[in-house]
């Protein structure tokens, strides 16, 4: 089993119940360290959920974050609508990054969660000497964006869609850009 299967089950295993599971536990189940355990629930928290530690095991915390990365393309003049279609429908911009073909990916956090953040990112942007992270990839950039729900996440889909600002993975792409 690979790791992302493993974690996508411990997510499953803490959802599907109320009581702690101790790590221990989890190791046992999935054959590997408990060290590993530790491991993918470090990048299983990175991923937006909040699981809680206690002296008994793990607990998914019941409210959290979905997250989905969409691959865009865009002129500069377009920035502040894509922001904003993504807020307004009520997705936070987490981050973004590119895919060079030499440097690999290269991200910068945004947190852009109101209006408000965007005009000052967008001030920011036109103030500065320096160009938005996409123009070194002809454009082609991707965001993580967080919600509270799937429907959400799915309007926004359709939205970027609709714009126009929706692209498609190449073969050279990685699926997981965090593995």
């Amino acid at each position: 089993m690979h790791g992302e299967e493993r974690r996508n089950q411990i997510i499953h295993l803490l959802e599907g119940n109320a009581k702690p599971i101790p790590g221990v536990e989890l190791s046992r189940r999935f054959s590997v360290s408990r060290q590993v355990i530790v491991q993918d629930i470090a990048i299983i928290r990175a991923n937006g959920y909040e699981i809680m530690a206690t002296n008994r095991g793990y607990i998914l915390h019941a409210t959290h974050e979905l997250q989905r990365v969409f691959k865009v393309n865009h002129g500069d003049d377009q920035i502040e609508q894509e922001l904003l279609d993504i807020i307004d429908l009520g997705g936070k911009v987490k981050d973004v990054f590119v895919y060079h073909k030499v440097y690999g990916v290269v991200k910068a956090d945004m947190n852009l969660k109101s209006r408000h953040d965007v005009q000052t990112y967008m001030e920011q942007i036109r103030s500065g000497k320096s160009t938005p992270l996409k123009n070194v990839t002809a454009g082609f950039h991707y965001h993580t964006i967080t919600s509270d729900s799937t429907e959400t996440l799915d309007l926004i889909q359709a939205k970027l869609q609709e714009d126009g600002f929706l692209a498609q993975l190449q073969d050279y792409e990685p699926v997981n850009f965090w593995n």
